[in-house]
C-alpha cells in the first residue's frame, strides 16, 4: 500500500534536495522515503514551479526504442570512413 506523506513534510524533503549540499539517494534515506519517490516529488515540483527550458523536450519524451535508433544513428556517423575505390 501507498503511504502518504503530508504535503508540509514533502515541501521540506524537497527544499533540502534542491540545496545540493548532498545527494538525492542520502536526502532519501535521511528522511525514510526511497528514492524514486523523490524523484518523483522533484519531478512534479519542478513541473509545478515551471523549472526547467522552456520549449526544451523533457528527457523521457522519446521512446526507448527511438532513442536507440537516434543514438545508432549517430555513432554508424561519427565512425563513418569514406573509401575510394579505384579501378583500372
Amino acid at each position: 500500500m501507498v503511504k502518504a506523506y503530508p504535503e508540509e513534510f514533502r515541501r521540506d524533503v524537497i527544499a533540502v534536495a534542491r540545496k545540493g549540499e548532498t545527494s538525492v539517494r542520502q536526502v532519501a534515506k535521511d528522511f525514510g522515503v526511497s528514492e524514486s519517490c523523490l524523484a518523483r516529488w522533484l519531478r512534479l515540483a519542478d513541473r509545478d514551479d515551471g523549472i526547467g527550458v522552456a520549449g526544451a523536450p523533457s528527457l523521457n519524451a522519446a521512446t526507448p526504442r527511438r532513442r536507440n535508433v537516434e543514438r545508432s544513428k549517430q555513432l554508424t556517423g561519427a565512425f563513418r570512413v569514406d573509401v575510394a575505390v579505384v579501378t583500372s
